[in-house]
């Protein structure tokens, strides 16, 4: 243990034991989601508690950007839950894409079959954003947060977006959402 680790929840060390090291035996659970590749690398997916519930199917956020990620065409993706009448919550996706690649409704088909095929129909985008770049933080966290709220239409609440590593890319995102609206 060091100095800044928790080791206990107070008055509820039973809790913590539970959350955090009853999970998997002999490992801490720190929420972080990883996937490793087939050359041995490890890569940071995101948080196991981020989801998307669909018709009461609890998606992993997680998981579908790494489907939306497994086409050629992707750099980047970042999946948000927005509200849905008919599912409670739909699966909106941002992505930007790769140099030489064309945003076009035949590069959002072909991202919504790869969910579809990676994790089933219920996991499919209702909407895929083709963006420049996503909001990031300088040490490179995607802030979701902004995404909802400019897909909520709350641009006017978005926060302090100082921290964004390049907070120009919010403007570009406003824009790309608003055209796909019209």
């Amino acid at each position: 243990a060091w100095p800044s680790m928790a080791r206990t929840v107070w008055g509820a060390h039973k809790r913590y034991m539970d959350t955090y090291l009853n999970v998997y035996k002999g490992y801490y659970f720190t929420g972080d989601g990883a996937a490793r590749d087939h050359e041995g690398y490890y890569w940071i997916r995101g948080r196991v508690d981020d989801v998307v519930n669909v018709s009461g199917h609890r998606l992993s956020t997680a998981e579908i950007e790494a489907a939306l990620i497994e086409h050629n065409a992707v750099a980047e993706a970042a999946v948000v839950g927005v509200a849905d009448e008919l599912t409670g919550q739909a699966v909106a996706a941002f992505v930007s894409i790769k140099e030489g690649n064309e945003a076009n409704d035949a590069l959002r088909k072909d991202l919504i079959m790869q969910v579809r095929k990676s994790i089933g129909p219920f996991a499919a985008p209702k909407a895929i954003h083709v963006v420049p770049d996503l909001p990031k933080t300088r040490s490179g966290k995607i802030m979701r947060r902004i995404l909802r709220k400019i897909l909520a239409g709350e641009e006017d609440q978005l926060g302090d977006i100082t921290t964004l590593s390049d907070p120009s890319v919010v403007d570009k995102i406003i824009e790309v959402v608003h055209a796909s609206k019209k």
